[in-house]
């Protein structure tokens, strides 16, 4: 296993030509959600703020695999495998690192730069993000303070919005004119670039540039931790086009984003339903009247990326939809990208308002226990597909019949969910009047009961031989109290606390194997202060430190303990160990001399310290 003086992932890039930049790394593992990487291969389920399964890497019958979304970091108490999403992908697909990294960026739809190569010069997306939440300070404070928006500040009031509405989305208001933003935030060339590759400004034929966003609303779009992406603009009159959003951008994909789904996520802990909507003022609004789960669509259609993004946090979604015949055919898009995510386990309804409302209107009309009810009452996916496939066919003759199956049984066969299927099975043939066992299969899949049979022969998925290594539980026992693995525990788990070290050099007297490890996590750290843990594993990945790391990470921390003070009593019992070794060194080179050849000054140091030997 190969050593490191450093963290570092120039190992693992040696592959292919051209060094993949540490920041973009970075950022990488920033946006994107290890938990959806993992769960589009390995069964997870919600355990508390947590998702468990059984370990993908070793052989086993009750789940010891967790994966922590807020650390974003997996762990198996098990085998001891861990780390973050690349390390994931390089162990469960067999992956070199540079491969990893790319499988990683192709699912956040970003390219891979290349130091001295032609993709070198990609947007920085740390960067990015910086000038996106910018804005969106800049957006907020000028829907307080600019001479020019009373007018917005007027509409939000006449659509019903409360301050602390406002205040929660970061809803905020873009000027009139051309250059507003791009006087205050473009002040130099590489603000100006940054700025346009954000899709905050857009370049003239000229090459001059000037704002997107002009005199409208704005509502900042988070990802799903919680950064300002893009945004939605609305106009305050009756200009065309009514809505207008972000263009895409290295850190912003429209079929990947849902607008308030972080909002809601913070506020909902465990979120058993979210409904979908169409509009901005949609999902604020039902905020508003404490429905807190709703997300909107960005004024798109519902994409398969969508609908997979949902199910990570939540068993069910309700589609709300208009019920004039625009509402009627996004419901039949929507039902189209349902199908095949309809794992078993997971359920989809259809709500249709009355036609000429929308949630925000309605909602507003007749209060939020009412509309929860609709929302109760909304048809299942399971009639909703009886209903929109045989809403022009008469059961009443024996080839209306054989035409609802005819167009149904190719929409039922494309949910995977084997029970699920097999009941949409079941209430097919008993409309049109048939054993369910007559109705025809579709290639390659075989009834339940014999699925299950046949499952049971086949052979298990090769797994990686990584052999099983005692580690400790979850509840290991804590180390004595100014234990240095305990210090590296604390500062894996609180990040903060690495403020809290006034002289890292007292403790360089410790004879302790640990200390260069934390030695190096601290500098890290101060480097990177804000580094999630999955992406500060990262830089020991593929080393005995790295393991050691993960494993220390894995650890909960004590119920109930105060981290600041249980880190600051570990520093100071690791200085006064520190202490008492150079006090015994010093000690140990007086009693080279007599007593009579000390002087007065070094007699009462060697009392002194004989005093501190005692203790």
């Amino acid at each position: 296993m190969r050593s490191c003086n450093m963290p570092t992932h120039s190992h693992a890039q040696s592959a292919m030509s051209g060094r993949i930049p540490q920041q973009f790394i970075d950022d990488l593992l920033e946006r994107v959600d290890i938990v959806d990487v993992i769960d589009s291969r390995v069964n997870l389920r919600k355990s508390g703020k947590n998702y468990s399964a059984l370990c993908p890497f070793h052989d086993e019958k009750s789940p010891s695999f967790s994966v922590n979304p807020d650390k974003q970091f997996y762990y198996c108490f098990g085998c001891g495998a861990g780390g973050n999403a690349i390390g994931f992908l390089m162990e469960y697909e067999r992956l070199d690192f540079p491969a990893a990294v790319e499988k990683l960026a192709g699912i956040a739809g970003v390219e891979v730069p290349r130091e001295g190569g032609a993709a070198a010069t990609s947007p920085r997306q740390a960067e990015l993000a910086s000038r996106l939440e910018g804005a969106a300070r800049w957006f907020q404070a000028q829907l307080r303070t600019h001479a020019q928006a009373a007018q917005a500040r007027q509409y939000l009031q006449g659509r019903g919005l409360s301050e602390e509405t406002i205040e929660r989305f970061g809803i905020g208001f873009a000027p009139p004119g051309w250059d507003g933003l791009l006087n205050a935030l473009g002040r130099s060339e590489a603000d100006r670039k940054l700025l346009l590759d954000a899709g905050l400004l857009i370049a003239r034929d000229d090459g001059g540039l000037y704002d997107r966003f002009r005199h409208r609303i704005m509502f900042p779009i988070r990802d799903n931790r919680g950064r300002a992406v893009a945004f939605g603009g609305r106009v305050l009159t009756d200009e065309k086009p009514k809505y207008l959003n972000s263009p895409e951008t290295a850190i912003f994909h429209k079929s990947q984003e849902l607008y308030g789904l972080f909002e809601a996520r913070r506020t909902v802990r465990d979120l058993d339903r979210v409904l979908v909507v169409e509009g901005y003022m949609d999902v604020v609004m039902l905020a508003q009247h404490g429905i807190n789960n709703a997300t909107g669509t960005l004024g798109t259609s519902l994409t398969s990326n969508h609908l997979q993004r949902l199910y990570r946090y939540t068993p069910s979604v309700v589609f709300c939809f208009d019920g004039d015949e625009a509402g009627r055919k996004a419901a039949a898009r929507a039902l189209e990208i349902a199908l095949p995510a309809m794992q078993d386990g997971r359920q989809a309804s259809f709500l249709f308002l009355p036609e000429g409302e929308d949630p925000d209107s309605l909602v507003q009309r007749i209060g939020a226990d009412a509309f929860r009810q609709l929302v109760s009452a909304a048809t299942p996916l399971s009639e909703y597909l009886f209903e929109h496939y045989g809403q022009t066919i008469d059961l009443e003759h024996l080839d209306g019949r054989a035409r609802l199956s005819n167009l149904l049984l190719p929409a039922i066969n494309r949910i995977p969910g084997a029970v699920f299927r097999e009941l949409m099975r079941t209430a097919l043939a008993e409309r049109v009047g048939m054993a369910a066992n007559r109705l025809p299969q579709a290639p390659g899949q075989a009834p339940l009961a014999a699925a299950s049979q046949t499952d049971a022969t086949l052979p298990a998925r090769p797994r990686a031989t990584r052999p099983p290594t005692p580690t400790p539980a979850a509840t290991i026992q804590r180390r004595v109290q100014g234990s240095t693995r305990h210090a590296i525990r604390l500062l894996l788990q609180h990040p903060g606390l690495v403020t809290r070290i006034p002289d890292f050099e007292r403790l360089e007297a410790l004879e302790d194997p640990d200390l260069p490890l934390l030695r190096q996590l601290v500098k890290q750290l101060e480097r990177t202060p804000h580094t999630s843990l999955g992406a500060m594993l990262g830089y020991w990945y593929g080393t005995e430190s790295g393991e050691l790391l993960t494993r220390l990470a894995a650890e909960d921390p004590m119920p109930g303990a105060d981290p600041e003070r249980e880190f600051d009593d570990v520093m100071q019992h690791l200085a006064q160990r520190a202490g008492r070794k150079t006090a015994t060194e010093q000690l140990r080179e007086l009693e080279r001399m007599s007593f009579a050849e000390l002087s007065p000054a070094q007699k009462q140091q060697y009392l002194e310290l004989l005093k501190l030997r005692k203790k």
